[in-house]
């Protein structure tokens, strides 16, 4: 079994468990896991019925999908690895969803479909967009602490 890490809280200087699942932290799983269901939904109907008209923005929009199922998990599990697996997760969302509105934006023949990214989410009210941010702030306050050595 996992021993929970500590985190030191940087206003009050005290310890608290490692974990990314308490408060707002379970508002930010709730909408990753929203996103990683509609996603996958998104991209599978998109592969099963279009895939032959847009197959580059229906693989996107099934990597999307597994990016919001990896992030939906790592936030929820406690411990260092599962911080890093969190933080991977959603700098790959970050990136993806940057490239992927600019790409959609400037080159629309490129994506003759929508992806949850495209026009950096758009189609769901840019959340996309706003969710790594979002991510990644949450990562930062709850980063684990380092280990003295020495």
């Amino acid at each position: 079994m996992e021993e929970a890490h500590e985190v030191t809280v940087e206003t009050t200087g005290k310890k608290s468990p490692d974990t990314r699942n308490t408060g707002p932290g379970r508002l930010l799983i709730a909408v990753y896991a929203v996103f990683a269901i509609s996603a996958t939904a998104r991209a599978g109907y998109q592969i099963a019925t279009k895939f032959a008209d847009a197959p580059l923005a229906h693989i996107l929009s099934a990597f999307a999908a597994l990016v919001y199922i990896v992030a939906t998990i790592s936030l929820a599990k406690p411990g260092r690895t599962w911080f890093k697996v969190s933080l991977a997760a959603v700098l790959v969302e970050m990136v993806g969803v940057l490239v992927v509105g600019a790409v959609s934006l400037f080159d629309p023949v490129a994506f003759p479909h929508d992806t949850v990214w495209s026009l950096f989410g758009r189609g769901y009210g840019f959340v996309p967009l706003i969710l790594p941010v979002l991510g990644l702030l949450w990562l930062y306050r709850r980063r684990p602490a380092r280990e003295r050595r020495g």
